[in-house]
Protein backbone atom coordinates (compact mmCIF):
# COMPACT_ATOMS: atom_id res chain seq x y z
CA UNK A 1 0.00 0.00 0.00
CA UNK A 2 1.19 3.22 -0.51
CA UNK A 3 1.04 4.37 2.87
CA UNK A 4 3.68 2.07 4.34
CA UNK A 5 6.29 2.83 1.12
CA UNK A 6 9.60 4.44 2.39
CA UNK A 7 8.29 7.43 0.36
CA UNK A 8 5.15 7.69 2.32
CA UNK A 9 7.20 7.35 5.80
CA UNK A 10 9.50 9.98 4.88
CA UNK A 11 6.33 12.63 3.97
CA UNK A 12 4.28 11.99 6.79
CA UNK A 13 7.31 12.80 8.73
CA UNK A 14 8.71 15.75 6.88
CA UNK A 15 4.63 16.86 7.37
CA UNK A 16 4.53 16.04 11.43
CA UNK A 17 7.61 18.63 11.37
CA UNK A 18 6.36 21.43 9.07
CA UNK A 19 3.09 21.36 10.82
CA UNK A 20 5.08 21.27 14.72
CA UNK A 21 7.63 23.99 13.14
CA UNK A 22 4.26 26.01 11.75
CA UNK A 23 2.03 25.67 14.79
CA UNK A 24 4.76 26.88 16.85
CA UNK A 25 5.57 30.13 14.79
CA UNK A 26 1.88 30.76 14.46
CA UNK A 27 1.71 30.49 18.41
CA UNK A 28 4.93 32.74 19.18
CA UNK A 29 3.51 35.37 16.79
CA UNK A 30 0.03 35.31 17.83
CA UNK A 31 1.20 35.64 21.85
CA UNK A 32 3.54 38.53 20.99
CA UNK A 33 1.27 40.83 19.19
CA UNK A 34 -1.81 40.03 21.55
CA UNK A 35 0.28 41.14 24.69
CA UNK A 36 0.81 44.88 23.79
CA UNK A 37 -2.71 45.70 25.59
CA UNK A 38 -0.79 44.70 28.81
CA UNK A 39 1.85 48.03 28.28
CA UNK A 40 -0.96 50.71 28.40
CA UNK A 41 -1.22 51.21 31.59
CA UNK A 42 2.69 51.49 32.78
CA UNK A 43 3.68 53.14 29.46
CA UNK A 44 1.33 55.93 29.61
CA UNK A 45 1.88 56.27 33.28
CA UNK A 46 5.95 56.37 32.57
CA UNK A 47 5.90 58.87 29.92
CA UNK A 48 2.31 60.79 30.93
CA UNK A 49 0.57 59.70 27.12
CA UNK A 50 -3.10 59.89 26.82
CA UNK A 51 -4.70 56.16 26.45
CA UNK A 52 -6.01 56.69 23.32
CA UNK A 53 -2.94 57.90 21.83
CA UNK A 54 -1.68 54.53 22.84
CA UNK A 55 -4.49 52.82 21.96
CA UNK A 56 -4.96 54.29 18.00
CA UNK A 57 -1.49 52.91 17.81
CA UNK A 58 -2.38 49.70 18.05
CA UNK A 59 -5.58 50.05 16.41
CA UNK A 60 -3.97 51.55 13.36
CA UNK A 61 -1.70 47.78 13.76
CA UNK A 62 -4.68 46.06 13.34
CA UNK A 63 -5.59 48.05 10.30
CA UNK A 64 -2.44 47.90 8.40
CA UNK A 65 -1.85 44.29 9.19
CA UNK A 66 -5.23 44.20 7.10
CA UNK A 67 -3.68 46.31 4.26
CA UNK A 68 -0.23 44.89 3.95
CA UNK A 69 -1.81 41.32 4.15
CA UNK A 70 -2.98 40.60 0.45
CA UNK A 71 1.17 42.52 0.05
CA UNK A 72 2.67 40.09 1.85
CA UNK A 73 0.55 37.46 0.58
CA UNK A 74 1.28 37.91 -2.83
CA UNK A 75 4.68 38.16 -2.10
CA UNK A 76 4.82 34.88 -0.29
CA UNK A 77 2.97 33.60 -3.36
CA UNK A 78 5.78 34.44 -5.27
CA UNK A 79 9.11 33.37 -3.27
CA UNK A 80 7.37 31.19 -0.69
CA UNK A 81 6.20 31.77 2.67
CA UNK A 82 9.67 31.16 4.51
CA UNK A 83 11.55 34.44 3.65
CA UNK A 84 8.51 36.64 4.26
CA UNK A 85 8.00 34.90 7.60
CA UNK A 86 12.03 35.23 8.49
CA UNK A 87 11.34 39.31 7.63
CA UNK A 88 8.44 39.49 9.53
CA UNK A 89 10.17 38.01 12.59
CA UNK A 90 12.70 40.88 11.82
CA UNK A 91 10.34 43.15 11.53
CA UNK A 92 8.93 41.92 15.24
CA UNK A 93 12.31 42.62 16.24
CA UNK A 94 12.54 46.35 15.48
CA UNK A 95 9.22 47.22 16.02
CA UNK A 96 9.37 45.92 19.63
CA UNK A 97 12.74 47.67 20.09
CA UNK A 98 11.39 50.64 19.11
CA UNK A 99 8.64 50.53 21.58
CA UNK A 100 10.74 50.06 24.17
CA UNK A 101 13.08 53.16 23.04
CA UNK A 102 10.29 55.37 21.86
CA UNK A 103 9.68 58.63 24.00
CA UNK A 104 7.16 60.30 22.31
CA UNK A 105 3.58 58.88 20.44
CA UNK A 106 4.42 59.92 17.21
CA UNK A 107 7.81 58.00 17.42
CA UNK A 108 6.28 55.35 18.92
CA UNK A 109 2.91 55.01 16.80
CA UNK A 110 5.13 54.12 13.80
CA UNK A 111 6.88 51.05 15.50
CA UNK A 112 3.92 49.82 17.08
CA UNK A 113 1.28 51.05 14.50
CA UNK A 114 3.46 51.21 10.92
CA UNK A 115 6.27 49.12 12.02
CA UNK A 116 4.33 46.38 13.50
CA UNK A 117 1.69 46.27 11.19
CA UNK A 118 3.84 45.16 8.55
CA UNK A 119 5.47 42.86 10.28
CA UNK A 120 2.52 40.94 11.93
CA UNK A 121 1.43 40.62 8.41
CA UNK A 122 4.07 38.84 7.42
CA UNK A 123 4.91 36.17 10.32
CA UNK A 124 1.32 35.81 10.37
CA UNK A 125 -1.20 33.65 10.51
CA UNK A 126 -2.39 33.63 6.92
CA UNK A 127 1.25 33.65 5.57
CA UNK A 128 1.56 30.57 7.59
CA UNK A 129 -1.57 28.59 6.81
CA UNK A 130 -1.66 29.43 3.16
CA UNK A 131 2.23 27.75 3.13
CA UNK A 132 1.01 24.69 5.16
CA UNK A 133 -1.93 24.28 2.30
CA UNK A 134 0.24 24.82 -0.41
CA UNK A 135 3.14 22.28 0.74
CA UNK A 136 0.74 19.74 2.49
CA UNK A 137 -1.56 17.28 -0.16
CA UNK A 138 -5.20 17.73 0.64
CA UNK A 139 -6.19 15.25 3.21
CA UNK A 140 -4.03 16.74 5.67
CA UNK A 141 -4.91 20.56 4.85
CA UNK A 142 -8.01 21.04 6.79
CA UNK A 143 -6.44 19.46 9.62
CA UNK A 144 -3.03 21.37 9.47
CA UNK A 145 -4.78 24.96 9.18
CA UNK A 146 -7.37 23.99 12.38
CA UNK A 147 -3.73 23.25 13.99
CA UNK A 148 -2.06 26.44 12.95
CA UNK A 149 -4.92 28.27 14.04
CA UNK A 150 -5.24 26.41 17.80
CA UNK A 151 -1.52 27.46 17.76
CA UNK A 152 -2.22 31.22 17.81
CA UNK A 153 -4.63 30.67 19.93
CA UNK A 154 -2.83 28.57 22.28
CA UNK A 155 -0.01 31.49 21.96
CA UNK A 156 -2.97 34.06 23.40
CA UNK A 157 -3.56 31.83 26.33
CA UNK A 158 0.52 30.89 26.94
CA UNK A 159 2.68 33.69 25.88
CA UNK A 160 0.30 37.21 27.36
CA UNK A 161 1.10 35.58 30.90
CA UNK A 162 4.50 35.48 30.42
CA UNK A 163 4.69 38.26 29.12
CA UNK A 164 2.33 40.24 32.02
CA UNK A 165 4.90 37.97 34.23
CA UNK A 166 8.04 39.88 32.68
CA UNK A 167 6.57 43.24 33.39
CA UNK A 168 5.95 42.22 36.90
CA UNK A 169 9.80 41.41 37.20
CA UNK A 170 11.67 43.45 34.69
CA UNK A 171 9.39 46.20 34.54
CA UNK A 172 7.57 47.58 31.08
CA UNK A 173 10.77 48.73 29.45
CA UNK A 174 13.01 45.03 30.14
CA UNK A 175 9.91 42.98 29.05
CA UNK A 176 9.60 44.80 25.78
CA UNK A 177 13.48 43.57 25.77
CA UNK A 178 12.53 40.38 26.33
CA UNK A 179 9.77 39.63 23.58
CA UNK A 180 12.11 41.46 21.12
CA UNK A 181 14.69 38.39 21.77
CA UNK A 182 11.91 36.14 21.60
CA UNK A 183 10.76 37.54 18.42
CA UNK A 184 13.71 36.10 16.72
CA UNK A 185 12.72 32.47 17.67
CA UNK A 186 10.77 32.66 14.51
CA UNK A 187 13.55 32.90 12.03
CA UNK A 188 14.31 28.57 12.92
CA UNK A 189 10.59 27.73 13.00
CA UNK A 190 9.99 28.99 9.45
CA UNK A 191 13.10 27.11 8.24
CA UNK A 192 10.74 23.99 7.71
CA UNK A 193 8.07 26.28 4.84
CA UNK A 194 9.62 25.87 1.94
CA UNK A 195 6.57 26.08 -0.24
CA UNK A 196 8.56 26.68 -3.11
CA UNK A 197 5.95 27.78 -5.91
CA UNK A 198 5.15 25.36 -8.71
CA UNK A 199 6.20 22.68 -6.49
CA UNK A 200 5.06 20.34 -3.50
CA UNK A 201 1.80 17.98 -2.71
CA UNK A 202 -0.81 20.98 -3.68
CA UNK A 203 0.65 21.05 -6.83
CA UNK A 204 -0.01 17.44 -7.66
CA UNK A 205 -2.99 16.73 -10.02
CA UNK A 206 -6.49 17.10 -7.82
CA UNK A 207 -8.41 14.21 -6.67
CA UNK A 208 -11.25 13.48 -8.01
CA UNK A 209 -14.40 15.99 -6.82
CA UNK A 210 -11.23 18.38 -5.18
CA UNK A 211 -10.33 21.65 -6.65
CA UNK A 212 -8.50 22.11 -9.70
CA UNK A 213 -5.13 24.19 -8.69
CA UNK A 214 -4.79 27.98 -10.34
CA UNK A 215 -2.94 27.44 -13.94
CA UNK A 216 0.72 27.42 -13.32
CA UNK A 217 1.12 30.76 -15.57
CA UNK A 218 -1.76 32.56 -14.05
CA UNK A 219 -0.94 35.67 -12.77
CA UNK A 220 -1.44 37.25 -10.10
CA UNK A 221 -3.21 40.06 -11.60
CA UNK A 222 -5.67 37.33 -13.33
CA UNK A 223 -6.58 35.00 -10.58
CA UNK A 224 -7.30 38.48 -8.01
CA UNK A 225 -9.92 39.70 -10.85
CA UNK A 226 -11.36 36.13 -10.80
CA UNK A 227 -11.70 35.92 -7.61
CA UNK A 228 -13.32 39.89 -6.67
CA UNK A 229 -15.18 38.99 -9.29
CA UNK A 230 -16.76 36.17 -8.17
CA UNK A 231 -19.70 36.67 -5.44
CA UNK A 232 -18.27 33.74 -3.62
CA UNK A 233 -15.36 35.78 -2.41
CA UNK A 234 -17.89 38.57 -1.90
CA UNK A 235 -19.79 36.56 0.50
CA UNK A 236 -16.14 35.34 2.71
CA UNK A 237 -14.96 38.52 2.84
CA UNK A 238 -18.55 40.34 4.98
CA UNK A 239 -18.42 36.82 6.87
CA UNK A 240 -15.21 37.71 8.03
CA UNK A 241 -15.76 41.34 8.17
CA UNK A 242 -18.64 39.81 11.19
CA UNK A 243 -15.51 37.66 12.48
CA UNK A 244 -13.19 40.04 12.97
CA UNK A 245 -16.62 42.66 14.68
CA UNK A 246 -16.52 40.46 17.58
CA UNK A 247 -13.18 39.39 18.01
CA UNK A 248 -12.14 42.50 18.25
CA UNK A 249 -15.04 43.98 20.42
CA UNK A 250 -14.92 40.80 22.88
CA UNK A 251 -10.50 41.27 22.87
CA UNK A 252 -10.98 45.04 23.90
CA UNK A 253 -14.45 45.53 25.35
CA UNK A 254 -15.07 42.50 27.39
CA UNK A 255 -13.38 43.18 30.39
CA UNK A 256 -14.35 46.80 30.64
CA UNK A 257 -17.98 45.09 30.00
CA UNK A 258 -17.43 43.11 32.95
CA UNK A 259 -16.24 45.60 35.23
CA UNK A 260 -19.15 47.92 34.24
CA UNK A 261 -21.26 44.80 35.91
CA UNK A 262 -19.31 45.37 39.06
CA UNK A 263 -17.23 41.95 38.70
CA UNK A 264 -13.99 41.77 39.87
CA UNK A 265 -11.21 42.56 37.46
CA UNK A 266 -10.03 39.30 38.14
CA UNK A 267 -12.90 37.82 35.81
CA UNK A 268 -12.09 39.66 33.21
CA UNK A 269 -8.66 38.52 32.57
CA UNK A 270 -10.21 34.92 33.26
CA UNK A 271 -12.90 35.68 30.26
CA UNK A 272 -9.93 36.48 27.96
CA UNK A 273 -8.03 33.72 28.95
CA UNK A 274 -10.74 30.73 29.05
CA UNK A 275 -11.25 32.29 25.15
CA UNK A 276 -8.09 31.67 23.95
CA UNK A 277 -7.78 28.24 25.73
CA UNK A 278 -11.23 26.97 25.10
CA UNK A 279 -10.18 28.16 21.21
CA UNK A 280 -7.43 25.39 20.66
CA UNK A 281 -9.89 22.55 21.07
CA UNK A 282 -12.46 25.09 18.69
CA UNK A 283 -10.25 25.31 15.95
CA UNK A 284 -8.61 21.72 16.11
CA UNK A 285 -12.57 20.50 15.80
CA UNK A 286 -12.90 23.17 13.18
CA UNK A 287 -10.27 21.86 11.63
CA UNK A 288 -11.36 18.17 11.27
CA UNK A 289 -14.74 19.14 10.21
CA UNK A 290 -13.44 21.03 7.42
CA UNK A 291 -12.23 18.10 5.94
CA UNK A 292 -15.65 16.04 6.29
CA UNK A 293 -18.04 18.32 5.96
CA UNK A 294 -19.24 21.27 3.84
CA UNK A 295 -17.46 24.01 4.82
CA UNK A 296 -20.41 26.61 3.64
CA UNK A 297 -22.36 24.69 6.39
CA UNK A 298 -19.90 24.57 9.34
CA UNK A 299 -19.73 28.46 8.69
CA UNK A 300 -23.57 29.04 8.58
CA UNK A 301 -23.45 26.76 11.82
CA UNK A 302 -20.33 28.62 14.13
CA UNK A 303 -21.98 32.11 13.46
CA UNK A 304 -25.41 30.95 14.01
CA UNK A 305 -24.11 29.27 17.61
CA UNK A 306 -22.60 32.83 17.87
CA UNK A 307 -25.51 34.53 17.50
CA UNK A 308 -28.02 32.66 20.21
CA UNK A 309 -24.76 32.77 22.35
CA UNK A 310 -24.40 36.39 22.33
CA UNK A 311 -28.49 36.32 22.72
CA UNK A 312 -28.36 34.55 25.76
CA UNK A 313 -25.61 36.30 27.32
CA UNK A 314 -27.00 39.57 26.97
CA UNK A 315 -30.39 38.86 28.64
CA UNK A 316 -28.46 36.53 31.40
CA UNK A 317 -27.99 37.54 34.61
CA UNK A 318 -24.05 39.10 34.63
CA UNK A 319 -22.43 36.89 37.59
CA UNK A 320 -18.93 35.01 37.38
CA UNK A 321 -20.55 31.73 36.63
CA UNK A 322 -22.60 33.57 33.05
CA UNK A 323 -19.15 34.89 32.10
CA UNK A 324 -16.96 32.23 32.14
CA UNK A 325 -19.35 30.21 30.54
CA UNK A 326 -20.02 32.75 28.11
CA UNK A 327 -15.88 32.72 27.73
CA UNK A 328 -15.61 29.29 27.31
CA UNK A 329 -18.26 28.53 25.05
CA UNK A 330 -17.44 31.59 22.89
CA UNK A 331 -14.01 30.41 22.99
CA UNK A 332 -14.90 27.36 20.91
CA UNK A 333 -16.74 29.65 18.22
CA UNK A 334 -13.85 32.12 18.61
CA UNK A 335 -11.62 31.31 15.33
CA UNK A 336 -13.20 28.20 14.31
CA UNK A 337 -13.83 30.56 10.77
CA UNK A 338 -10.47 30.39 9.72
CA UNK A 339 -10.25 26.51 8.75
CA UNK A 340 -13.53 26.50 6.78
CA UNK A 341 -12.89 29.88 5.19
CA UNK A 342 -9.14 28.96 3.72
CA UNK A 343 -10.41 25.57 2.62
CA UNK A 344 -13.16 27.67 0.69
CA UNK A 345 -10.65 29.88 -0.61
CA UNK A 346 -7.96 27.17 -1.74
CA UNK A 347 -11.41 24.98 -3.55
CA UNK A 348 -12.57 27.92 -5.12
CA UNK A 349 -10.43 29.72 -5.73
CA UNK A 350 -6.83 27.03 -6.54
CA UNK A 351 -3.66 27.08 -4.32
CA UNK A 352 -1.63 28.98 -6.29
CA UNK A 353 -2.11 32.47 -5.17
CA UNK A 354 -3.92 31.23 -1.94
CA UNK A 355 -1.70 33.44 1.10
CA UNK A 356 -3.08 37.04 -1.78
CA UNK A 357 -6.25 35.78 -2.43
CA UNK A 358 -6.77 34.59 1.78
CA UNK A 359 -4.89 37.75 2.45
CA UNK A 360 -7.28 40.22 0.69
CA UNK A 361 -10.27 37.98 2.79
CA UNK A 362 -8.09 38.66 5.66
CA UNK A 363 -8.52 42.08 5.10
CA UNK A 364 -12.36 41.98 5.57
CA UNK A 365 -11.42 40.47 9.05
CA UNK A 366 -9.14 43.32 10.00
CA UNK A 367 -11.54 45.98 8.88
CA UNK A 368 -14.30 44.24 11.03
CA UNK A 369 -11.48 44.20 13.49
CA UNK A 370 -10.97 47.80 13.63
CA UNK A 371 -14.68 48.70 13.34
CA UNK A 372 -15.41 46.53 16.71
CA UNK A 373 -12.57 47.92 18.48
CA UNK A 374 -13.87 51.75 17.58
CA UNK A 375 -17.82 51.43 17.28
CA UNK A 376 -17.31 49.56 20.64
CA UNK A 377 -15.79 52.57 22.45
CA UNK A 378 -18.22 55.35 20.78
CA UNK A 379 -21.68 53.12 21.37
CA UNK A 380 -20.12 53.14 25.36
CA UNK A 381 -19.35 56.89 25.13
CA UNK A 382 -22.52 57.94 23.53
CA UNK A 383 -24.92 55.60 25.22
CA UNK A 384 -22.90 54.60 28.68
CA UNK A 385 -23.21 51.02 28.51
CA UNK A 386 -22.41 48.05 25.44
CA UNK A 387 -26.63 47.24 25.27
CA UNK A 388 -26.45 48.68 21.41
CA UNK A 389 -23.23 47.01 20.54
CA UNK A 390 -24.01 43.43 21.77
CA UNK A 391 -27.69 43.86 19.77
CA UNK A 392 -25.00 44.66 16.91
CA UNK A 393 -22.85 42.09 17.67
CA UNK A 394 -26.02 39.75 17.31
CA UNK A 395 -27.36 40.99 14.28
CA UNK A 396 -24.27 40.79 12.54
CA UNK A 397 -23.59 36.97 13.68
CA UNK A 398 -27.03 36.63 12.23
CA UNK A 399 -26.13 38.38 8.61
CA UNK A 400 -22.86 36.49 8.71
CA UNK A 401 -24.78 33.07 8.53
CA UNK A 402 -26.94 33.88 6.18
CA UNK A 403 -24.51 35.47 3.75
CA UNK A 404 -22.41 32.16 3.61
CA UNK A 405 -25.48 29.97 2.30
CA UNK A 406 -24.78 31.11 -1.68
CA UNK A 407 -21.24 30.25 -1.16
CA UNK A 408 -20.28 28.01 -3.86
CA UNK A 409 -18.31 24.90 -1.80
CA UNK A 410 -16.92 23.11 -4.39
CA UNK A 411 -14.55 23.39 -7.53
CA UNK A 412 -16.00 25.76 -10.51
CA UNK A 413 -17.69 23.93 -13.43
CA UNK A 414 -15.55 23.71 -16.19
CA UNK A 415 -17.05 25.46 -19.15
CA UNK A 416 -18.34 22.57 -21.33
CA UNK A 417 -16.42 21.77 -25.00
CA UNK A 418 -18.21 23.13 -27.78
CA UNK A 419 -20.29 20.68 -29.85
CA UNK A 420 -18.34 19.55 -33.30
CA UNK A 421 -19.88 18.23 -36.33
Amino acid sequence: MAETTPGGRALRVSAGVLIAAAVVCAALAMGLRQSFGLFLAPMTAAHAWSASGFAFAIALQVLLNGVFQPICGQIADRIGGRPVIVGGALLYLVGILGMALSDGLPLFTFFAGLVMGVAVSAAGMPVIIASLTRQLPETLRSRAVGAGTAGSSFGQFLVVPLSGAAIALWGWQGALFAMAAASLLMIPLALPINDRPGTGAAQAAPAAGAAAPAAPDETARAALGKAVGDRSFWFLFFGFFVCGLHVSFLTVHLPGFIAACHLPITVGAAAISLIGLFNVAGSLVSGELAGRWKRRELLVGIYACRGVLMTAFFFAPKTTETVLVFSALMGVLWLSTVPPTVALCARNFGTRWLATIFGLVFLGHQIGGFSGAFLGGVVFDRTGSYDLMWIIGILAAAFAALVHLPVRDGPRVAAPAPATA
